[in-house]
């Protein structure tokens, strides 16, 4: 299993970030994501705003080409704390967790993997898999960011 992890400062309130991190709002700052889904939906019952974070929620994504993704969120703290599993080509546990700061929120979000293919899958992901993702967070939080601060 691989780890990759960063953070930001944003200019904006937990409650504004938070609100970003619905699973149907993905596609609004993930790059990784816009390129792979057409959209991604809620497939748990949601009836108001607070029933997209509550665990148990789930969604899906509705593939460009091929390979399905589907989440479900499995801890939630309001404006604090967010965590999903990913379930698709690669598996996946999201965390974002949101610290107050004076200019706003410190937000880190982290994904653990666990790779496909057995040892190649070992032995690939070091060397590409996270170096790529570690590079695909990076510019995923500067598009959060700037869509936040403006």
């Amino acid at each position: 299993m691989g780890r990759t992890e960063i953070s930001i400062e944003i200019g904006a309130s937990p409650e504004k970030v938070w609100e970003m991190l619905a699973l149907d709002r993905l596609l609004e700052w993930s790059e990784g994501y816009r390129g792979e889904l057409n959209s991604v939906e809620y497939t748990s019952e949601v009836h108001s705003p607070e029933d997209k974070f509550r665990v148990g929620a789930s969604a899906h994504g509705i593939p460009k080409k091929e390979g399905d993704i589907n989440f479900e969120i499995t801890e939630s703290l309001e404006n604090e704390k967010l965590t999903y599993r990913i379930y698709g080509k690669i598996s996946a546990l999201a965390t974002h967790i949101l610290e107050p700061t004076e200019k706003g929120t410190k937000y880190t979000i982290s994904a653990d993997y666990e790779m496909p293919w057995g040892i190649f899958g070992k032995i690939l992901g070091p060397l590409f898999f996270y170096r790529v993702m570690e590079k695909e967070f990076e510019r995923d939080l500067k598009n959060f960011k700037s869509i936040l601060e403006k």
